[in-house]
């Protein structure tokens, strides 16, 4: 799906992750001309390697980071309305390990985590007795007590495209394969040097907003700007997928010696996440798991659970780097997770500025955008006020928020199609599944089936209108149906995309 790039417009957005859309999304809804771009795919670095939580950060309470859990929690909230079809309550429990943590410190930390963020819909936090109860599943015998607390999981490669279609819907231009080369300030703008498969193209922006994640320091070394006072710390996190560890519904949260802690979260049915490391790097274009790292998941693992993992059971694993505000703290795990906004805006503060942001997390993301236009408000003091608090995400809009009620009326309407499909469609598309579908009434009508349940209507409807071009765009971004192909039908889909 090719979109003509404006010549001239009011914001350049540089960078297609969770953050970028965001931005753009915030300031076309504002009346900004907004034009986004992104090299690679939507989503294709840091926002699709993440843990795929929306959360307040239950561990950030032990580094005084009070604003970011109760900003970070408020936002929760306001997710869960926006996007019912990619985010869904999920129960974590937090099994007791007396050496590590006190009982009292883990319950005056869940009574902070319930209250901090202001009124909440999900439950709050209770104690519950592991070895008989359904909260023990899969856990060895040893672990007789444990807390049970809410947040939140989500489809987090599917945000940012729904954010980016949300920003389209609002006007903004979004191309993805198309590179920031450089920029210039020339009578109060930016002359912005563009390149795609095509060559090379001029734009004019009133203002630029460096969103280039782990490559921030890169792209404001392509524009003369003042230097910020700000670093980035590249630190890596990476997960390995297993077959699933319990057939209950929740999520662990697992505490280690080293005061770091691991998640096990239900993936896709069949599997468990487990994850995440922090690797400081310095080498961040193509991160990857070590076994090193797959070794500390798999050990702190199996120091719970019954049925011990060896890395034969890992069938998937990833790394992505987290492109975190250098608050000077030697501990990877301990550096802030906040977001830090740093304007140049040329001699006399006058010109044509650049907004570079460092740091931030996935469930900040809308916040961070708020913040990034409040930022260039004196350059833009004709934009509309903030907006997107009550603006439901494309999809989001299922009656009373019921995402199961959703699936089910699609069975009612297409009874003839295969629950699980209907099931993936729902989960996916939300409220726009019914565009997917369109006539089909039929397996068949929806063309070719790739497997995994992808079918070929599903990936044309990914093309036209969520900017997919390669088979990885689908299997690991639009959906994460390469978990259930092999290799024959991951070429098949390639050759439809004609790659």
């Amino acid at each position: 799906m090719a979109e003509a790039i404006p010549g001239e417009v009011d914001l350049l957005v540089v960078g297609g992750g969770i953050n970028g859309v965001g931005v753009a999304r915030d300031a076309a809804g504002r009346g900004l001309a907004t034009l986004l771009v992104e090299r690679d795919d939507l989503a294709a670095a840091t926002s699709q390697w993440s843990t795929k939580l929306i959360h307040g950060g239950l561990r950030y309470l032990e580094h005084y980071e009070f604003r970011l859990v109760g900003e970070s929690l408020a936002e929760r909230e306001v997710l869960l309305a926006q996007a019912p079809h990619l985010i869904e309550p999920l129960a974590f429990v937090l099994p007791h390990e007396p050496h590590l943590r006190p009982a009292w410190m883990i319950r005056a930390g869940l009574f902070l985590y319930d209250r901090i963020g202001g009124r909440m819909t999900l439950p709050r936090s209770f104690g519950v007795d592991l070895d008989h109860t359904r909260w023990g599943a899969g856990l060895k015998h040893r672990f007789r007590k444990g807390f049970v607390y809410a947040d939140a999981r989500v489809d987090d490669a599917r945000l940012v495209v729904a954010t980016a279609a949300a920003a389209r819907n609002h006007g903004a231009t979004v191309v993805t394969r198309t590179r920031f080369v450089r920029a210039a300030r020339a009578d109060g703008a930016w002359r912005a040097t563009l390149a795609d498969a095509g060559g090379e193209r001029e734009v004019r922006a009133k203002a630029i907003v460096n969103v280039g994640g782990p490559w921030v320091a890169d792209v404001l070394k392509s524009v003369p700007a003042a230097p910020t006072g700000a670093s980035v710390r590249h630190v890596k996190g990476s997960h390995i997928v297993v077959p699933r560890v319990h057939d209950e519904a929740h999520a662990y949260i697992l505490q280690n010696a080293d005061k770091r802690i691991v998640f096990v979260i239900p993936y896709h049915d069949r599997f468990s996440l487990i994850g995440t490391t922090d690797v400081p790097v310095t080498d961040y274009d193509r991160p990857a798991i070590s076994e090193q790292e797959t070794d500390y998941l798999i050990e702190l693992a199996n120091a719970y659970l019954e049925r011990p993992l060896s890395r034969r059971d890992v069938v998937w694993s990833y790394a992505g780097v987290r492109p975190l505000y250098d608050d000077g703290k030697s501990d990877p795990s301990s550096i802030t997770r906040d977001y830090v906004l740093k304007v140049d805006a040329g001699e006399r503060d006058a010109q044509a500025p650049v907004l570079s942001i460092y740091g931030g997390k996935l469930t900040t993301y809308r916040k961070l955008a708020e913040a990034a236009l409040q930022a260039l408000r004196p350059h833009f003091p004709a934009m509309k006020p903030a907006w997107t608090e009550r603006d439901t995400l494309p999809g989001g809009d299922l009656p009373n928020r019921d995402r199961a009620a959703w699936i089910a009326e699609l069975g009612r309407r297409h009874p003839k199609l295969p629950g699980e499909l209907l099931r993936d469609l729902g989960r996916r598309h939300g409220a726009l599944a019914t565009e997917v579908l369109g006539d089909a009434k039929t397996a068949a009508d929806l063309g070719r089936d790739f497997g995994a349940g992808l079918t070929e209507r599903e990936v044309d409807y990914f093309v036209r209108h969520e900017w997919a071009v390669t088979a990885d765009d689908v299997l690991w971004r639009r959906t994460k149906c390469g978990l259930g192909m092999d290799e024959a039908h991951r070429a098949a889909l390639a050759a439809h995309l004609g790659g």
